[in-house]
């Protein structure tokens, strides 16, 4: 292959999962004139990624085929195994030496796993979770907290300039990524709770909610999550962005990692009860500020929308 070949390839990203977090950062990788694939089970946010200017892919591995990195932004881990390995999967058509850009969020040994297996196909493999949301997903300002090899750094780092207003490198071995990333979601698990809940008891006492939230977003009880989650609360829209199954998932992955480490966790327990009490109601693909109609329902509270 020539020099040019090379740095075509090397240019090309492809994205797996087109979801809120997908989407944008498929958009932040062509803003910076990457040429970008984007694949998704979902044939219309493929084809709205098309309409804008991207290329579409209908499988992984037509999306991988030719490109010097994949970035999956799936939502778990058996999704990213699929997505990889199974049939149609990406690492059928994936040119050796290319980087696989693991999104998902996961126990840190399926992290370690997962690259084990693609590292042995002579591709490389970066455990690079994220954090910021969809608004910072669409302008590139994520966090990456990643792990891996110099090699595989070094394959991504395109990719990660574009994606991410900051990337921390974190060790060189997959997994230590993975296991900062569920310290993340234990404290957002638990902050989204606490927001529910001082919400919903402030509605019981008959306070007015656009105040609460004004006094205490300039207070010492706020909350990033709190500040982003309870404007959906004051509007009764519980339309999904970041939906209830994901922390019934994360903060189930907490408990498994501190049940084998012999650690207590009743935060994080307690917040997972409330993530399930509202996935069990029906409301596991609503948005994750759903848990306050959870709280609305057992105290009688009255919330702004539909309960």
């Amino acid at each position: 292959m020539s020099a040019t070949g090379r740095d075509e390839v090397a240019g090309t990203v492809a994205v797996i999962g087109l979801g809120s977090m997908g989407f944008g950062m498929a958009q932040s990788l062509r803003r910076t004139g990457l040429d970008v694939v984007g694949c998704d089970v979902n044939a219309a946010a493929v084809q709205r990624f098309v309409s804008e200017g991207g290329r579409g892919a209908a499988t992984p591995a037509e999306a991988a085929r030719g490109a010097g990195s994949v970035v999956s932004v799936v939502v778990n881990a058996a999704q990213t195994e699929t997505i990889l390995f199974g049939a149609g999967g990406a690492l059928e058509t994936l040119p050796k030496g290319a980087v696989v850009i693991s999104s998902a969020t996961m126990d840190p040994s399926i992290a370690r796993r997962i690259a084990e297996r693609v590292e042995a196909t002579g591709r490389l493999y970066l455990d690079a979770p994220i954090s910021g949301g969809s608004a910072r997903a669409a302008k590139g300002e994520l966090t990456v907290m990643a792990s891996g090899s110099a090699a595989a750094f070094d394959g991504a780092q395109a990719a990660l300039d574009a994606m991410a207003m900051k990337v921390y490198r974190l060790g060189d071995a997959p997994g230590i990524g993975a296991a900062f990333k569920m310290i993340n979601q234990l404290l957002t698990g638990v902050h989204i709770a606490a927001a529910c809940e001082a919400m919903t008891l402030a509605a019981k006492q008959g306070l007015d909610l656009a105040k609460v939230y004004e006094v205490i977003t300039a207070s010492a009880g706020n909350s990033w999550m709190f500040e982003n989650r309870m404007p959906r609360v004051l509007k009764g829209d519980y339309t999904p962005t970041s939906a209830v199954e994901i922390f019934v998932k994360d903060l189930g992955i907490v408990q498994d990692i501190a049940r084998t480490e012999r650690y207590p966790a009743p935060l994080s327990a307690a917040a997972l009860q409330m993530f399930l009490a509202a996935a069990g109601a029906g409301m596991g693909r609503d948005d994750d500020s759903s848990v306050a109609r959870i709280y609305a329902q057992l105290s009688g509270a009255k919330l702004p929308g539909k309960a």
